[in-house]
């Protein structure tokens, strides 16, 4: 069975960050370790969330205590989401280089987990600067939605194009999220081997949570044995499948979700380049 690490939030009633990135790698057959970098209640945009920032200090100890068990040399992967403080990010950072050399095969997934287009930065610019010069810096794959991106690069995200010529800059594998084209909207992945699109038709509304859910199908489909584009697609479909599943709720339905990995009619996958 394969084994991922999570770093991100634990948000008790909402859907997103790493307790629904944890639901949905079980439900897949895959063992979340999740070490949360906040407990709150009730996403923030419900309201105040209850709750706060695990500080740094216990943050350390869960993954002390984890690397203790010899769980570091049994993982798969790594999904770093959302941070709280800086001091997280490096504790992060630092506990990133020590799975490598535990287990030189885990990748490393980074959603560096900044701001959006609507709300523009929401986490502290000291976080940001962090996230930015020490995971992005450390991971094997880099899972920004455009805005992130963005910012991450200093190029204008504004479509498919644009996301390719933006990832190139980072020099490793990027998918990046939230790329619009027309009424459709999707993810590029661009790496090594070239790069593509895999788009559905964008929804009036969807819950929050989209985005983890995406980076986490796309780590699952690679753990399974797919290619970069064929996770895409899968990953794409599964989060279009899921929107759809959910209609005019404002969380995703993933513990009734049937499919999680699979063929979608929602969704069109196009060869950018290679």
């Amino acid at each position: 069975m394969a084994r991922v690490l999570i770093l991100s939030s634990y948000v008790a009633s909402s859907r997103v960050g790493g307790g629904a990135q944890a639901l949905a790698l079980a439900r897949l057959g895959i063992e979340p370790i999740l070490v949360p970098t906040v407990l709150f209640g009730r996403h923030p945009g419900h309201g105040p969330p209850g709750g706060g920032a695990v500080d740094a200090e216990t943050f350390e100890a869960m993954l002390g205590a984890i690397e203790a068990q010899g769980l570091f040399g049994q993982l798969d992967a790594v999904i770093a989401g959302y941070f709280s403080t800086p001091e997280q990010v490096a504790i992060a950072a630092d506990a990133l280089g020590r799975v490598k050399t535990a287990s030189p095969g885990a990748r490393l997934i980074v959603d560096p987990i900044m701001g959006d287009a609507d709300k523009g930065l929401y986490v502290r610019e000291a976080v940001a600067e962090a996230v930015a010069s020490l995971l992005v810096l450390c991971a094997d794959i880099v899972a920004p939605n455009a805005w992130e991106l963005a910012r991450l690069t200093g190029r204008a995200v504004t479509d498919a194009a644009s996301a390719v010529a933006a990832a190139r800059v980072l020099e490793k594998p990027v998918m990046v999220s939230s790329i619009r084209a027309g009424d459709e909207i999707g993810a590029v992945l661009a790496d090594g081997d070239g790069a593509w699109f895999a788009s559905h038709p964008a929804a009036s509304s969807a819950p929050k949570g989209t985005g983890d859910l995406l980076t986490t199908l796309f780590a699952a489909a690679l753990l399974s044995g797919f290619g970069g584009p064929d996770a895409l697609g899968l990953a794409v479909g599964g989060v279009a499948d899921a929107v759809d599943e959910a209609g005019k709720r404002d969380e995703l339905p993933l513990a009734a979700f049937p499919t999680m990995l699979g063929a979608s009619p929602f969704v069109s996958l196009e060869v950018l380049d290679g």
